[in-house]
């Protein structure tokens, strides 16, 4: 007895559907690349640079399944520790402590981190002393005796203080209480006077400091003169600069202090094409970008390879290779 043709049509249709539930969703999540970018305090940079990249890429790159996740993290050394360990697909971090890591510098880096692979560089971070005015610090070697906030441990602010120091002939026992602590934390105990002075490795005009420049009376220390030739000769990734008059209430001159350079990296083995098409994203929407912090105005095509300091990842060498950035 033969079946009746719209009944074998249905039948068809009805086990090509079973196919499409069958494959299709699970050919669509195949497609689908989630991956994160480890960035630091929320107080900080790091931080609105990671979100401005995740909607960059949410806005240019959803059609080809790609989304970025911003992650709150430790910042320098510890967001290099989650590179080696592969427990991150990016990174923002200093430039300083991706050379160390990249090359096992005891002892923040028990052995190289050799998968950690340079993206582009983004914006210089100013170290930046900050002190109550009732303190009376007015330069590095004032510190001597007084409650300083370092940065967190397994941050390259922690780092930067203890060259800093160095160069002034100085460590943290000179200080009279040495606290590890948060930028937001830091900023609370110069406010309530649980600490003298802090020490942030920031863009200028962060939020955490501008906000205590409100509640308190600050000074920007200088951190300028001889010692810091001798800083630059010994760690040569650092570079004069100054914290412009009017960054933060009370700042009424240009305060000379030393910078390092952020920078945003990826596992070695992380897909080409993903890594490409994230910096072309970037590249192509500056605004974007530019929009998340005042301090990423800076930020430009022309600049993205200054003071990069570990190779680069294979898809961001295709791109700046057709932009001409590269031979």
């Amino acid at each position: 007895m033969k079946r009746p043709a719209f009944v074998v049509c249905i039948v068809g249709l009805l086990l090509i559907f079973s196919l499409f539930l069958a494959c299709g969703p699970q050919e669509a999540a195949a497609k689908r690349r989630f991956v994160s970018i480890a960035s630091g305090w929320v107080t900080g940079a790091y931080y609105p640079m990671a979100g401005a990249i995740s909607r960059i890429a949410w806005k240019h790159l959803k059609e080809e399944g790609i989304k970025v996740t911003a992650e709150s993290s430790g910042a320098s050394v510890a967001n290099a520790k989650l590179i080696g360990a592969g427990d991150t697909d990016f990174a923002i971090l200093q430039n300083d402590i991706a050379n160390y890591a990249y090359n096992g510098v005891k002892p923040m880096f028990e052995k190289p981190i050799s998968n950690l692979r340079g993206v582009c560089t983004l914006f210089p971070e100013h170290v930046q002393l900050i002190a109550r005015k009732d303190a009376n610090i007015r330069s590095v070697a004032d510190l001597k005796g007084k409650r300083v906030a370092i940065g967190p441990v397994g941050s390259g602010t922690a780092e930067n203080v203890k060259q800093v120091l160095e160069a002034w002939g100085m460590t943290v026992d000179d200080l009279g209480k040495a606290q590890q602590l948060k930028a937001s934390q830091a900023a609370d105990y110069i406010k309530d006077g649980r600490l003298d002075a802090a020490f942030f490795t920031v863009a200028v005009g962060a939020a955490v400091i501008l906000d205590t420049a409100l509640i308190v009376d600050i000074n920007v220390v200088p951190i300028s003169g001889p010692n810091v030739d001798k800083l630059i000769q010994k760690y040569p990734f650092y570079a004069k600069q100054v914290v412009p008059a009017g960054s933060y209430k009370g700042v009424e001159k240009d305060v000379p202090t030393v910078s390092v350079m952020a920078m945003l990296a990826a596992r070695a083995d992380l897909e080409d094409d993903i890594v490409y098409a994230i910096v072309k994203a970037m590249y192509s929407d500056l605004d974007q970008l530019r929009k998340a912090h005042a301090k990423f105005k800076e930020i430009s095509l022309e600049k993205a390879l200054v003071g990069m300091s570990v190779p680069l990842h294979k898809g961001a060498e295709r791109f700046f290779k057709e932009k001409g950035l590269l031979k």
